[in-house]
């Protein structure tokens, strides 16, 4: 599957560190920091690809930092900078 191209439109902000626990949501893309361009492909492994269904399950306490999210049928603990890499279709959170 393609990635969309993200560089002609407006920065979405909804992103999977900003989404409620337990809410469902549909991967747009990545938009990973310049000084970490190699998330782009360890998200891709993972399963961060156009289409997928992802859900935040949980945020650690304090602080919220790493989050338990699923992707597909596999869970995996992102820090909360990783998981604003993975844009997310539609509206804002």
């Amino acid at each position: 599957m393609a990635w969309p191209d993200l560089s002609a439109s407006p920065p979405p902000d909804r992103t999977l560190a900003s989404v409620a626990i337990g809410q469902a949501a549909t991967v747009l893309g990545l938009r990973v920091p310049a000084e970490a361009t190699h998330w782009a492909r360890w998200l891709e492994e993972i399963g961060f690809l156009p289409g997928e269904q992802v859900m935040l399950m949980a945020r650690a306490q304090p602080g919220g930092d790493p989050m338990v999210v699923r992707v597909g049928s596999s869970t995996f603990a992102l820090r909360r900078a990783e998981a604003a890499c993975v844009l997310l279709a539609g509206g804002t959170s």
